[in-house]
């Protein structure tokens, strides 16, 4: 017999923004996983709570959604011979030193990852890894078991480079793998480990790396896989000009003519960075409802771009955040990325139209969109408990007046309490039942030895 649902009334936050009109300023009740209902300014639960949290020192929001990411990349950062690079010489620096990942440095990189991302108050994140090198072949595997053990939720997408150096591509041949071997692996991840429906904790995608390192057959075959399987497709597109130049001169295409010759331009889809595109694409992403993964601190990093957010938006693209990376963000802190987000975007589109609500909306709403979800990424009874709060007590904030745009403005880079699913992940700014001390030691080293072992 299954224990009586719990309900916790989380009173009176300082602020709180929960992407939902109804006002819930005197906080929220939440019951098992779900939220409940949504209280007031001076209002009571309906219904007696087992448990009630002062929340008068927190600022509320819902669990940030972190739609783009390479964990694998925590193991290179901030390394010196490709600090001032652009996107293919930084790529190139770097394929042959991540040819030498092992599974437990894919495990520690995994989970650095994610406590990094955790603790700014994340709680989904997307992964795209296309890193298969020999003795890595069940990479996806290795991050399935890390998402469970921090009790995150992910969408982990099975990459893919086919194009090596030899057939034209950017990565070396062995980074590379035969187009059956991807399509076989990505049909038995996801039967072994997507899960559907509202509260799903693991989901699996699938993600051909880019035009410049993947066949046109492998990107046709794997759109016709995940419409059997009925799952989400995944890709870089549009990051630099290099990848526009690329693409004419390989297909005679630009690159969203390129996406729709290979049937993704649809719905299933959400793309990585989409910097570079004309008026006529981006109202064909947005009739097609391709969504695009805005990757702010990467795109300044590496020079490549801004991403026209405001008008993908407006054409109906949903739009979401990532902060992509670790090697070209060179961190994995969510909600850092949202602040990057609200100022790049003002630079293009003023400051009247970037508010700090639309920035965290982004990462939040957008962001689920993004990834196919209707469950997450807003506050209001039905949804899933899944929520940050953050406290305003440091040097930083003194003087703020407004708390929810504090967080932004202020640079709140750390949550207090982190709730996935109704279950605190983190509580007084810790990780519940993780040594992170003990993580920085083992993850510092196994970056040390993958360097060492391809100087």
């Amino acid at each position: 017999m299954s224990e009586p649902t719990r309900t916790l009334w989380l009173k009176n936050p300082l602020g709180i923004h929960t992407g939902d009109s109804a006002d819930a300023r005197g906080g929220l009740v939440v019951s098992g996983s779900r939220i409940l209902e949504a209280v007031p300014a001076g209002g009571t639960p309906s219904a007696p709570v087992d448990e009630t949290v002062d929340a008068s020192r927190h600022v509320i929001i819902p669990g940030l959604i972190n739609t783009h990411h390479h964990f694998y990349q925590t193991l290179t950062r901030a390394w010196t011979p490709v600090v001032s690079a652009e996107l293919f010489p930084w790529l190139k620096g770097l394929y042959g030193v991540w040819a030498g990942l092992t599974p437990r440095d894919l495990e520690l990189a995994t989970t650095a990852a994610l406590a990094e991302l955790l603790l700014s108050g994340c709680t989904t994140a997307a992964d795209h890894h296309y890193l298969f090198p020999d003795g890595l072949e069940d990479g996806i595997d290795v991050q399935v078991e890390v998402v469970k053990r921090l009790g995150m939720r992910a969408t982990l997408t099975r990459g893919s480079m086919s194009l090596g150096e030899e057939d034209g591509g950017l990565p070396p041949q062995s980074t590379v793998q035969d187009a059956d071997v991807i399509l076989a692996d990505s049909e038995r991840l996801v039967g072994a480990y997507h899960e559907r429906g509202d509260g799903a904790f693991v989901q699996i995608g699938l993600a051909p790396c880019s035009p410049f390192s993947v066949t046109t057959g492998v990107m046709r075959d794997t759109a016709a896989l995940a419409e059997r399987l009925d799952v989400r497709m995944h890709t870089h597109l549009a990051e630099t000009i290099d990848e526009e130049d690329f693409c004419r001169e390989r297909f005679g295409l630009r690159t969203v003519d390129y996406l729709d010759s290979v049937g993704w331009l649809g719905g299933r889809t959400w793309l990585a960075h989409g910097i570079h595109f004309d008026d006529a694409e981006i109202a064909r992403l947005g009739a097609a409802g391709t969504a695009v993964s805005h990757c702010a601190t990467s795109n300044m990093r590496l020079a490549s771009g801004i991403a026209r957010a405001v008008e993908l938006e407006a054409a109906g693209v949903p739009v979401g955040l990532g902060v992509d990376g670790s090697a070209s963000n060179d961190g994995s802190n969510m909600m850092m990325e949202v602040r990057q987000a609200l100022y790049l975007q003002r630079l293009r589109y003023g400051a009247a139209a970037v508010t700090p609500e639309r920035a965290l909306d982004w990462a939040t709403q957008g962001s689920a969109r993004a990834l196919g979800r209707s469950d997450i990424g807003v506050l209001a009874p039905g949804k899933q408990a899944d929520l940050a709060m953050f406290t305003l007590d440091e040097l930083r904030f003194s003087g703020s007046h407004d708390p929810v745009a504090a967080l932004l403005l202020c640079g709140a880079d750390r949550a207090d309490r982190v709730m996935v699913g109704g279950v605190w992940r983190v509580l007084d700014g810790q990780i519940v039942g993780l040594d992170v001390p003990q993580l920085i030691a083992e993850h510092s080293a196994a970056a040390r030895r993958l360097l060492a072992r391809h100087a």
